[in-house]
Formats: C-alpha cells, sequence, structure tokens
C-alpha cells in the first residue's frame, strides 16, 4: 500500500467515524422531536434556522437550501409542509420579485420554544452515549474544538 493509498483510507475512515456518529445522533432527535413535537430533525432545524435571523425571522428559500443542505426541489416541499401547518410562511422579496423569503410565524416561534429543549437534551445525551464508544469518544471530544473555530 502505498503513502497515497494510506492517505486515503485514513479520510476514508474519518468520513465514516463521522457518519457514525451523525447517524447516532440523528436517529435519537428524530425519535424524541417527533414524539415530542411532531417535526422531523430537518423540520427542527428549519424552524431553528429562521430563528436566528436577527430581528427578521427570514431567510430567501435559496439560503435556507443551504442551511439544510437540501437540494432546492426537497427545501420547496418542506417548506410547504411547513406552510401548511402554520409554522412558517413565504413572502416575496420587494426587492427582487423574483426571490422569496420563508419567514418564521408565530405558531412555528411556539412550537420551535417547546422542541428545543428537547432538541438539547437528546443532543447531550446522545452525545455522551457517543462519548462511551471508542471510535467515536475522539470526535465527540473533539467538537467543542471545532465550534470555538467557526
Amino acid at each position: 500500500m502505498s503513502i497515497e493509498d494510506d492517505a486515503v483510507e485514513v479520510r476514508a475512515q474519518g468520513w465514516r467515524t463521522l457518519a457514525a456518529l451523525h447517524n447516532l445522533i440523528e436517529a435519537k432527535l428524530e425519535r424524541e422531536l417527533q414524539a415530542a413535537a411532531k417535526l422531523s430533525v430537518v423540520e427542527y432545524t428549519v424552524l431553528d434556522v429562521l430563528s436566528r435571523q436577527p430581528g427578521t425571522w427570514h431567510l430567501r428559500m435559496q439560503q435556507l437550501s443551504r442551511a439544510t443542505a437540501l437540494s432546492p426541489s426537497a427545501t420547496t416541499r418542506l417548506v410547504t409542509r411547513l406552510e401548511e401547518r402554520a409554522l412558517l410562511t413565504r413572502i416575496l422579496c420587494a426587492d427582487d420579485r423574483r426571490g422569496i423569503y420563508t419567514e418564521l410565524t408565530r405558531a412555528g416561534a411556539a412550537l420551535l420554544a417547546e422542541a428545543r429543549p428537547v432538541h438539547d437534551a437528546t443532543l447531550e445525551r446522545a452525545l455522551a452515549e457517543a462519548r462511551e464508544v471508542p471510535e467515536l469518544e475522539l470526535l465527540v471530544d473533539a467538537l467543542p474544538t471545532l465550534q470555538a473555530a467557526v
């Protein structure tokens, strides 16, 4: 095996470790958010991202797509589902009539406020559980450092 092959394997193993941690956390969050607030993880993420927009609670659809790591069409379907539940609304951009903002509603903010403690506690438990898995321990311990670097 060459040095290049070793480097590829190291990156592949890192990716598998990251994917394993992601899957463990997402499964736990999905179950708890559904039970407590009838929200999927990605629905929670949309509400959370919108709530963090200073003073406006809105984003353009393409920004929301990037923030949720969804394709534009998947984002549109997701926004439609949340709009049908009155958790958010779409607004035409005043300075660019082609642009559409997605905005959090009061009902969306209220559901998010109800779901956030469930999300945060579940995330904390999932990370504690992952820390007990030898293959995941280093990655879990590195997370605070990564956050500080952002």
